[in-house]
């Protein structure tokens, strides 16, 4: 199982909800026997009985029995263990037994019933390990984010009160200019605290890849003096700081293309080129790229799909996304974050393929 397809999977689970603790969340770790878990939920089976609510206890009691008979058709527990999700989804009526083997090991023992499925050892699996720290810096302005996966993501926006030259000269002016300096040192200050507090986590995590500094003129280049950034993090500054002119998204955006070169294989840089081919094929009109569902799956038959270009929340997207897999072709989801996502849904209703060879009709 891929992990595009688990995260398709975990956020239709996470749409499921039940009135009582109904919902069968199921983690078994690699090694652990089939007969004994088959034996814990019998035990909890039996405990059922004392569960007062009939209609409460008929769904917890169909969720176990579903689990006990999709297990007892295991033989033994796959490589990377397995999952179980079961239960009865109360807005819809809709019942569900999933079993699946996750694209990593299993690391835990966790049986629950709840009023929601128990996504979040999954998402651990799903979420992108690497990341990119993100700060833009000037006089009294600031912005910190992180690029992670194909997504930039601002975590803050910072603004200080930093007054402007004036004309006055002398000694006046020299305490003048000392004032602002000591003022641009507090806000720099403040902003390396945030910047401590927003990627120390992630550093102990161990996803914390590198940290890309970007702003107007040398103002970055004193920012990155700063003593009071912690000097795990000052050690995973990029040493080639960027020039960027605008703060918030659009600033973050503009630091991370312009870094593109030093982030190669990263996920967002391999969107973004991508994402440029498409526009240049379209804007020469030479065929190789093609839109409409129809002509899509025609391309895909043929073999003539490269890159399938599709967003998160396509109403095909596991078939047509399963059948580009089949045929050689690379999958690319776009998710909401990412700016060229309305486009791709106004223009092209959510999908559209490069090719490897214009299509002659």
């Amino acid at each position: 199982m891929s992990k595009e397809e688990l995260k398709r999977i975990v956020k239709s689970l996470k749409t499921w909800e039940a009135h009582a603790t109904t919902l069968l969340s199921l983690y078994i770790p690699p090694g652990r026997p089939i007969a004994d878990v088959v034996n814990t939920l019998r035990q909890e089976l039996s405990i059922t009985e004392n569960i007062k609510l009939k209609q409460t206890r008929s769904k917890v009691q169909t969720a176990l029995e579903a689990a006990i008979d999709r297990l007892l058709k295991i033989p033994k527990t796959p490589p990377n263990g397995l999952v179980i999700f079961s239960g009865e989804n109360d807005k819809t009526g809709e019942i569900i037994t999933l079993v699946l083997e996750p694209p990593e090991p299993v690391n835990v023992f966790f049986y629950r019933t709840d009023k929601h499925f128990h996504t979040e050892f999954l998402e651990d699996m799903i979420e992108e390990s690497n990341v990119y720290g993100l700060v833009i810096i000037e006089r009294d302005e600031a912005t910190i984010g992180l690029l992670k996966g194909n997504s930039i993501l601002v975590l803050d926006e910072i603004e200080g009160y930093i007054p402007g030259k004036h004309s006055k000269g002398g000694w006046s002016q020299r305490r003048y200019d000392r004032i602002i300096e000591e003022l641009t040192d507090e806000f720099h200050k403040s902003v390396a605290e945030k910047m401590n507090n927003y990627f120390l986590p992630y550093l102990e995590q161990g996803r914390l890849k590198g940290i890309l500094v970007g702003g107007p003129g040398y103002v970055k280049n004193d920012f990155v003096k700063n003593d009071s950034i912690d000097y795990r993090l000052k050690s995973l500054i990029i040493p080639e700081l960027i020039d960027v002119s605008s703060q918030g998204f659009p600033g973050l955006r503009e630091l991370v293309v312009r870094a593109k070169d030093l982030l190669k294989q990263h996920t967002y840089i391999k969107t973004y080129d991508l994402l440029e081919e498409v526009k240049t094929h379209l804007a020469k009109d030479d065929g190789y790229v093609t839109y409409g569902e129809k002509e899509i799956i025609e391309a895909l038959n043929m073999g003539a799909v490269r890159h399938l270009i599709i967003v998160e929340d396509h109403p095909r997207i596991e078939e047509l996304s399963k059948k580009a897999e089949e045929k050689g072709a690379e999958v690319l989801v776009i998710n909401s974050e990412i700016p060229e996502y309305e486009w791709l849904k106004k223009t092209f209703a959510g999908v559209i393929a490069l090719l490897r060879y214009p299509i002659i009709s």
